[in-house]
């Protein structure tokens, strides 16, 4: 499974996002399950942002948001979450 999560910050903000989810991304690959992710900038919209990462599965995703350290880490990031579906599973 994948999850992508927009991200939309002022452009002042936007160092510090890059930076918190950069931070994010790295705890969340030493989670168990974790396949792949990124952090990326949109290309025609400076303050919107996308965290994607890909998973073995549900489980493994939801466990690894439970963790107590990507709770902490991921707040600053989540803060700036769209509020939209972010789990999608593969046909």
């Amino acid at each position: 499974m994948f999850a992508v999560t927009r991200l939309r910050a002022d452009a002042s903000d936007v160092p510090g996002l890059q930076a918190a989810a950069t931070e994010l991304l790295a705890l969340l690959r030493s989670r168990p399950g974790f396949r792949d992710g990124a952090v990326g900038r949109a290309a025609d919209e400076p303050g919107l942002l996308a965290l994607w990462t890909t998973w073995d599965g549900v489980g493994a995703y939801r466990r690894a948001l439970g963790a107590a350290e990507v709770k902490i880490a991921g707040a600053p990031v989540w803060l700036h979450a769209v509020d939209e579906p972010g789990v999608y599973l593969p046909d």
